[in-house]
C-alpha cells in the first residue's frame, strides 16, 4: 500500500500504521531540499526506515531526516523513538510538559504557538492539554490549500482523546480543541490523528456541543 497521502506543491505527506495499536507515523518531506520531519516514531523501526526510503522518491535533493516530533508521552507513540534517534542522529522536539518522561533526551521543548522549522517548511505547535499535560498538535499550513493538523491523540473522528473520565481533564481538552483548533482553522483543514483514519474540522465541527454534553 502506497504511504503517500498528500502530494502538495512544496511538501509530501506520507503515513504508515504500525503496531497492534494502529499507530500512525507521519513523514513530511520538502520537495525542494529533501529535508524530512517525522511525527511519532511509534513502533517498528524497520517500517519507519522503509517509510524514509520510500520518501526519497518525493524530492530531487538528497533526503535527510532533520527532526523527529512527538505528539505526546504515551508509550505506544514512542516505542521506536530511541532506536530511530540512534540510527539517524536526528534531534527531537516534544511538548514541555511531556518531554521529561520520553525515552530520549529531547533536543527542544515546545510551548503553545512555537514554530518548528526544517529546511523548506515549518510547523506550528498547538498545545492541547488534557489527554496528557504536554500533548502537542503540529500544524502545517499549506500555502496553496488547507492546513494539515497532526493531532496526536487529542482529536479523532467522532471525539476528543481519552481523559479517563476525569471531568477537569475533559473540560480542558474540549476547551483547547475548540479554541485552538476549531476556532483557529477553517473547515477544510485536514485532521491526521494518532490512530485510525483522517477527518476534517468541517466534518467534526457540528458535533462539538454533543461531545461536550456527553463528557467524552
Amino acid at each position: 500500500m502506497d504511504s503517500l497521502i498528500h502530494d502538495l506543491q512544496h511538501v509530501t505527506i506520507r503515513r504508515i500504521s504500525v503496531s497492534e495499536m494502529d499507530n500512525n507515523v507521519y513523514l513530511l518531506t520538502s520537495k525542494a531540499t529533501g529535508a524530512q520531519l517525522l511525527i511519532d516514531a511509534a513502533d517498528d523501526l524497520p517500517a519507519i526506515q522503509q517509510l524514509l526510503s520510500d520518501a526519497s522518491a518525493d524530492t530531487t535533493a538528497a533526503p535527510r531526516l532533520e527532526l523527529i516530533a512527538t505528539t505526546h508521552q504515551h508509550w505506544d507513540h514512542v516505542r521506536a523513538l530511541a532506536a530511530l534517534v540512534e540510527a539517524t542522529g536526528a534531534p527531537t522536539v516534544a511538548g514541555t510538559d511531556d518531554a521529561g518522561v520520553l525515552p530520549v533526551a529531547v533536543s527542544r521543548t515546545l510551548e503553545h504557538g512555537d514554530r518548528v522549522a526544517v529546511d523548506g517548511f515549518e510547523l506550528t505547535a498547538v498545545h492541547l492539554r488534557g489527554h496528557t499535560p504536554g500533548s502537542i498538535a503540529f500544524v502545517y499550513q499549506d500555502a496553496d490549500g488547507p492546513a494539515h493538523i497532526f493531532s496526536g491523540d487529542s482529536l479523532f473522528p467522532g471525539g476528543v482523546g481519552n481523559t479517563q473520565k476525569d471531568a477537569a481533564r475533559f473540560n480542558q481538552l474540549i476547551d483547547d480543541v475548540t479554541e485552538r483548533l476549531f476556532d483557529a482553522y477553517p473547515d477544510q483543514s485536514f485532521v491526521h490523528p494518532g490512530h485510525g483514519k483522517p477527518t476534517t474540522l468541517g466534518a467534526e465541527r457540528p458535533h462539538l456541543e454533543e461531545w461536550r454534553a456527553r463528557g467524552w
